[in-house]
């Protein structure tokens, strides 16, 4: 991977708590690794702000009494058609 050279500040003990469990050599990939993982974070946060509203429990009726009810519902409605099925 073709990287590019950041220059970035750290606090001190930030740095020194780092390096006491990754080393000098591994900050790089450590701050790497925590950056990726924060903007996956970031990101599910910002894609769930953008859903807020988007379901509508009147669109979903089946979920009135919960979705543990719903599969368990839909569990025996296959139950049942395979009991009947193989007679």
């Amino acid at each position: 991977m073709i990287g590019k050279r950041t220059h970035i500040v750290i606090p001190e003990p930030l740095a020194a708590g780092i390096d006491s469990l990754v080393g000098k050599r591994g900050r790089s990939a450590f701050l790497v690794a925590a950056a990726e993982k924060e903007l996956v974070r970031l990101r599910q946060l910002r894609a769930l702000d953008a859903a807020v509203g988007s379901w509508k429990d009147e669109d979903h009726p089946e979920l009135l009494q919960g979705s543990a009810e719903w599969v368990s519902s839909m569990r025996r409605e296959d139950e049942h058609r395979f009991a009947k099925q193989n007679g």
